[in-house]
């Protein structure tokens, strides 16, 4: 019997293959696609069917353009958020930086954070369970945008009780100065101690879209982080969205009995 006949569209064929060369390393994580002329010549296509094959590899994932460059293989290296690690007393003394400039230098990255906001409002009903707070109490809303290589990689937005902070720097200023924000609240009296971490996945909204750089069918990892202290009071919750194709977890922790 002789083969049975290739019924996928070429489109699809084409990704396929570009897919598969992708898995096997044949085209490895930068690596440049073959332009829409060079596919349309080597399957005899139309160019648009071309365009076609390398947009399904995009929303897919696997693939990124670059403006006037072209499309490339995306990157796979994924940054890890070491959640054992990355509030190491230790590691803030010895650095004096942040948790995650620590873990992206560790990574050998280059890391940056803007924070573009502190603000006094309400806080969100999950913010407030969380906190214990009632309906009356005000939290610091503290809004930072964080890059790797100068990527935008996440955003977090963290909320503190105002009555917790009061003249600290961190109800009023962007730059906490040495030892970052777990330096400040163990300034207050309130050292991290132990924390929680809710991790879910979704599909960003398009406003995230837009400010982090979201390339099509790219979901988020969205993490809601809330710091104890050691008299066991929950002090400050972030809430992460991380761009899930940047991003990683990595969490080492003893089981119960």
């Amino acid at each position: 019997m002789g083969g049975q006949e290739d019924r996928r569209p070429p489109s699809r064929r084409i990704a396929d293959e570009l897919r598969a060369a992708i898995k096997n390393g044949d085209l490895q994580d930068g690596d440049r696609l073959p332009s829409e002329r060079e596919l349309s010549a080597r399957y005899t296509t139309a160019r648009n069917t071309a365009r076609e094959a390398v947009g399904i590899l995009q929303a897919e994932g696997l693939a990124v353009a670059q403006h006037g460059r072209g499309v490339f293989v995306r990157l796979r290296r994924p940054l890890m958020r070491l959640g054992r690690e990355r509030y190491s007393r230790q590691a803030r003394t010895e650095t004096g930086l942040s948790p995650f400039r620590i873990e992206v230098e560790r990574q050998g990255r280059i890391p940056h954070v803007e924070c573009r906001s502190v603000t006094t409002v309400p806080p969100p009903p999950e913010v407030a369970d969380r906190l214990k707070l009632n309906d009356d109490q005000l939290v610091v809303r503290r809004e930072n945008w964080y890059f790797a290589d100068d990527e935008p990689v996440q955003v977090g937005v963290t909320y503190i009780p105002a009555a917790l902070v009061e003249d600290s720097p961190l109800g009023r200023e962007k730059k906490l100065g040495p030892g970052s924000i777990y330096q400040r609240f163990e300034d207050l009296g309130h050292p991290i101690v132990r924390m929680r971490e809710e991790v879910s996945a979704r599909m960003p909204t398009p406003e995230e879209v837009k400010d982090l750089g979201i390339p099509p069918g790219v979901p988020v990892l969205d993490v809601l982080h809330t710091s104890v202290d050691d008299q066991g009071q929950p002090f400050e919750v972030t809430r992460f969205v991380m761009r899930a194709d940047l991003n990683g977890l990595d969490y080492e922790m003893p089981v119960d009995d």
